[in-house]
């Protein structure tokens, strides 16, 4: 059971998260969990298809525009609809629909080992004609622009034929929903079709966006068991195919579907669509069942948790982890969506979450997407450069807060372009890759280049003072306090990136000269500009307030009244959707973690006891409204010893989509969340951190587990890592020897043998 994701329900509410939660994608091409044939009439559906970055500008409105605000943004497109199947039953061809006649059977099914969905269906008819039916598809992890859908349909008591009627509908638009500023509320119309038609058996439709120009295509072809009749239809905007069965045999009909576009395919990205659906329908749909499940076993292989004695848990972390996979952009123009490729909030935009909660899990399971994760953000560099003159700095990157395709897309500065953490962020996730990788490589044709970059952008922000460097008027990670001096989070990873901008390019020297002194002079960059960044970041202010003994979260939150928590309702929360900005701004609130997340990301800048008086105190005082936030808390308990709230936090985590306990699952999934519950397994509860030198583990077992183990990848090495009641086994499963760090000791690690060591709980 732990390998799949059942539902039966077929309420209204239920079937528009499972929109979200059945949502089948692989990086580049993602559809939602969407009914071929469709609800009754009045139900509500989010349909959508989407390809990773193929993406429409719209205009930004402003009541009142100042400079360097964007006056255009990228959004997310949803393609044409190639999900549309239709079954008419007998010859009053009576239309199969989930909510007419009588459902005698009915169950859905997520196949997290197979990579594909189930729909298993026993139906009767109003007039009484029975039969099974049974839908199954995949988006291919092999064949990056297929989605194949396969159909069964066996006969129980038909009279007469069976047609089936398939579409593929370029008249699509996007979804809005005007009262919430997690969803798009206008530019639902976003493609024209301007080709359309059949070659050589083919249907083919071809869109393009109004404003970026960009086109995308679908050609559909079939395979199925022989006809009565079959003809292609062209109408406007949509191309039919239509077949008729006899109903005296099981029905098999396959779709093959395969979507191309302009921004990787090129000028005969239609002429590349309609060669790959001829390839592939020689194909069978067992054969790219196949070639998923091999692709799967791989990935669990090296990606799998195991927890000994929780189903609803387990079941938790292997989707989560699932989704990821399913969302992570494997090109230099695509990233991981806020909502990955399942739905449409937040526009389809990229944020810190992707470096942050995301790019960690892929990093020590499956480090080439990660690097691809890293290069698309070396790709946009240009435009995090200009953004950095649009913002009245003369050197540097500021990455934006928002964007698909590299421009700032996000309208509301305070809590948008305020947040220059971003660029530190993406700093961050380099210097991570680099210490668990080694790739010196990488770090020469993309590394050191943005490190020196986000490192140029501290100082433009920055200014020094009595011998300290502080940074103001900026926004930290909680959105509840925008727009602040010293901001602890800020101030601290600007620290960590400025240090490490300077001792990569000595580790680049001492490695590679030749491409060092390239570098120099394609950045025009001296060694006084590189010691002025390491003595920005030796002389960093991070604000500390000695009575309370905790770093505050900047230079005044600490002035700032208390929120009024007892006298504030349930029905009130999330505040941003129930409280104006400003309210919010003047009280010590947090939405989210910010000094508490930086000290899980840079615990060696301050005291245990710091990092535990900060946590008791910001604990307090925040709201958790944002997804972000109680995967950091459950990392961070477990660090500082509060079990029980390690794993309470962790619960929070685990199944946020799956029960739908945030109300918003139908716009889509919350993939930073997914990446919190994989961290707080891996850095939380294994105390797993990658330091400069080693791998550092920490383990303990929640009081509720026998079990729990998973698989590293670091240094090109693979570690298995078992946590049980009995003890800690380390077993270097393949690479040459190492030396981790285990409870602050090292330990050698020999290739295929276990070491053994005692659990110490805290």
């Amino acid at each position: 059971m732990t390998w799949s994701i059942n539902h039966t329900s077929l309420a209204e509410a239920d079937l528009l998260n499972q929109e979200s939660i059945y949502a089948l994608g692989n990086g580049y091409l993602g559809v939602r969990g969407n009914f071929e044939e469709g609800y009754s009439g009045d139900m509500k559906t989010i349909r959508g298809s989407y390809i990773n970055a193929f993406h429409d500008v719209i205009n930004i409105p402003y009541g009142e525009k100042l400079y360097g605000f964007p006056s255009t943004q990228q959004k997310l497109v949803n393609i044409m609809d190639a999900q549309g199947i239709d079954i008419y039953v007998g010859d009053a061809r009576e239309h199969f629909n989930l909510f007419t006649g009588e459902v005698i059977s009915y169950k859905r099914e997520l196949k997290l080992k197979e990579g594909i969905s189930e729909r298993f269906i026993h139906w009767k008819s109003p007039s009484g004609q029975e039969l099974k039916i049974t839908f199954r598809r995949l988006v291919s992890f092999t064949v990056r622009e297929l989605l194949a859908i396969h159909i069964l349909i066996e006969p129980i008591a038909v009279q007469g034929t069976i047609a089936i009627e398939s579409h593929l509908n370029g008249d699509v638009e996007n979804y809005t929903a005007v009262n919430d500023p997690r969803v798009a509320s206008g530019h639902a119309k976003l493609l024209t079709t301007n080709a359309i038609g059949t070659e050589s058996g083919i249907g083919f439709v071809r869109n393009e966006t109004l404003a970026s120009k960009l086109s995308v295509n679908c050609a559909t072809t079939y395979s199925h068991s022989e006809a009565l009749e079959n003809e292609h239809i062209v109408l406007t905007k949509q191309v039919k195919y239509r077949t008729v069965f006899a109903a005296a045999e099981p029905i098999t009909f396959t779709k093959w579907n395969v979507f191309t576009d302009t921004l990787r395919h090129g000028e005969q990205s239609l002429v590349i669509a309609k060669q790959k659906a001829s390839e592939l329908s020689a194909l069978s749909f067992a054969q790219i069942m196949e070639q998923q499940q091999q692709y799967l076993a791989d990935f669990w292989l090296r990606s799998d948790i195991v927890i000994s004695n929780d189903d609803e848990l387990q079941e938790g972390i292997r989707f989560n982890v699932f989704q990821l996979l399913q969302s992570a952009g494997r090109d230099e123009y695509s990233n991981i969506a806020a909502k990955g490729l399942s739905g449409e909030g937040y526009e389809g935009h990229y944020f810190w979450d992707t470096e942050i909660y995301m790019l960690p899990v892929f990093l020590l399971t499956q480090p080439d997407i990660a690097r691809g994760l890293l290069i698309y953000r070396h790709h946009i560099l240009p435009f995090a450069k200009q953004r950095a003159r649009e913002m009245g700095h003369k050197k540097g990157a500021l990455y934006p807060w928002r964007t698909i395709a590299g421009t700032e897309c996000s309208s509301f500065f305070p809590s948008g372009t305020a947040q220059y953490h971003i660029s530190a962020d993406i700093a961050y996730s380099y210097i991570q890759y680099f210490m668990a990788t080694e790739d010196y490589d990488f770090l020469a044709g993309y590394g050191c280049e943005v490190l020196a970059e986000t490192a140029r952008l501290w100082i433009e922000v920055g200014h020094e003072r009595d011998g300290r460097f502080y940074i103001d008027e900026v926004t930290g990670p909680d959105e509840y306090t925008c727009c602040v001096n010293n901001n602890y989070y800020t101030n601290v990873m600007a620290k960590h990136n400025l240090a490490w901008a300077a001792k990569t390019l000595k580790l680049l020297q001492a490695h590679n000269e030749q491409r060092y002194n390239e570098l120099l002079i394609q950045l025009e960059l001296s060694e006084d500009e590189i010691s002025v960044w390491a003595n920005a970041a030796q002389n960093m202010y991070l604000p500390y307030d000695a009575a309370l003994g905790i770093n505050p979260q900047d230079d005044s939150f600490l002035n700032k009244k208390v929120w009024d928590f007892e006298n504030t309702p349930k029905e009130k929360y999330p505040l941003l959707l129930h409280f104006h900005p400003l309210t919010i701004y003047r009280y010590q609130v947090c939405k989210q973690a910010d000094t508490v997340l930086a000290h899980f990301l840079l615990e060696d800048e301050q005291s245990e006891e710091t990092i535990k008086r900060s946590y008791d105190y910001y604990e307090q005082i925040t709201t958790h409204d944002s997804s972000l936030s109680t995967c950091i808390f459950s990392i961070m308990a477990s660090k500082i010893g509060y079990a029980d709230k390690a794993y309470h936090y962790f619960k929070e985590t685990a199944r946020l989509d799956l029960d739908n306990t945030h109300g918003n699952t139908k716009d889509g999934l919350h993939l930073a969340n997914m990446g919190g519950t994989w961290m707080a397994i891996v850095f939380g509860f294994a105390g797993v951190r990658i330091k400069p030198d080693t791998l550092s583990l920490a383990p303990k077992l929640p009081a509720d587990w026998d079990q729990y183990q998973f698989k590293l990848q670091y240094k090109g090495r693979s570690i298995e890592m078992v946590v049980s009641k009995s003890g800690i086994e380390l077993t270097l499963a393949s690479g040459d020897s190492l030396s981790v760090t285990l409870f602050g000791k090292s330990i050698p690690l020999q290739p295929h043998e276990t070491y053994k060591a005692e659990l110490i709980q805290v």
